[in-house]
């Protein structure tokens, strides 16, 4: 067994760009409410001809030039997404055609908002068994395409995109780049966070979802960060799902770490779901704005209610 790391990151959002004002117009909703109760801004919005795997594939051939390397050596495709429309061909295996890869493991992983996390934990999983060399791990989600526009507590929220990282082994002589995984789910809760029906629509109870968030994942964060062997104030960089502003600042004040970067992605982007994380990390690293080498919680919760986290070094 060895350890893993991130090589590198990439990101990639649509080009239409739908803002508070925008919203105005379509809802009962204004600037200053969004602003006030949520923190967004501006979300990206993918059109009827762009299908998830597309953002996907974007975003992963990004990630796999940043590492110099090319679809020919990856061995496994890992894409967390919860807005795919068919079954088969699953994302992984229609992102893995269009990067024209050899013949790679792919696989779907839904657990929702906490998506990548997951599909990280099980990429590193399968490197140290030795099941897997090279990773391309991947988080995206269509989120406004699942949207109740005529609900302005939940439209108001969502946005397109896909972040992916490409995860290796690591040489004998290195340090793990990935901690060890803490995840787990409040069953009895999984219905405070849905994407049911047909066609699927999103729905949530946000006040449930905000107490459980606020007063619940902060001692689990910790703990994330005990199971890698360092304190919260020696973190970097936070990077949370990318829920709301309400949610990300008081969770990462509650959990310690005072001089770390936190990511505020969502005020221009929307919550993406799964494609959250490894996006507002993708634009953190573009911008130099966590040292390389640098501990980074990356700590997905929500549909399902649940959670997974990790600390990696910053690529």
């Amino acid at each position: 067994m060895t350890g893993t790391r991130i090589a590198a990151l990439g990101h990639y959002q649509p080009a239409k760009v739908l803002t508070n004002h925008d919203l105005a117009a379509m809802v009962d909703t204004s600037d200053e409410w969004i602003s006030s109760r949520v923190g967004i801004k501006t979300r990206h919005v993918a059109g009827p001809d762009e299908p998830v795997d597309e953002l996907a594939a974007h975003a992963g051939a990004k990630a796999l030039a940043a590492a110099g390397l090319g679809p020919e050596d990856i061995d496994m495709v890992l894409v967390a997404t919860s807005t795919a429309i068919d079954r088969s061909p699953n994302t992984a295996a229609r992102v893995a055609a269009r990067l024209a890869m050899g013949s790679p493991a792919v696989m779907d992983i839904n657990v929702v908002c906490a998506g990548f996390t997951h599909a990280l934990a099980t990429a590193d999983h399968a490197v140290r068994a030795g099941s897997a060399t090279r990773v391309l791990v991947i988080g995206a989600d269509k989120m406004a395409a699942i949207a109740d526009w005529t609900d302005r507590t939940t439209c108001v929220l969502l946005g397109d995109g896909a972040g992916a990282a490409v995860v290796v082994a690591t040489g004998p002589d290195e340090e793990p780049g990935i901690g060890p995984v803490l995840w787990g789910s409040v069953p009895e809760m999984g219905h405070a966070v849905r994407i049911e029906g047909t066609p699927p629509i999103f729905a949530q109870e946000g006040q449930s979802v905000y107490r459980w968030a606020t007063t619940q994942l902060p001692p689990i964060a910790r703990k994330v960060c005990e199971r890698a062997g360092i304190t919260p104030e020696e973190l970097g960089g936070v990077v949370l799902h990318q829920a709301n502003l309400r949610i990300i600042e008081p969770v990462a004040q509650k959990i310690g770490a005072v001089n770390a970067v936190i990511a505020r992605d969502v005020v221009d982007s929307g919550n993406t779901s799964a494609a959250s994380i490894p996006m507002a990390l993708s634009k953190l690293v573009e911008r130099r704005e966590i040292p390389e080498g640098a501990p980074v919680l990356l700590f997905g919760f929500g549909g399902n209610l649940s959670y997974g986290g990790q600390v990696v070094r910053c690529p």
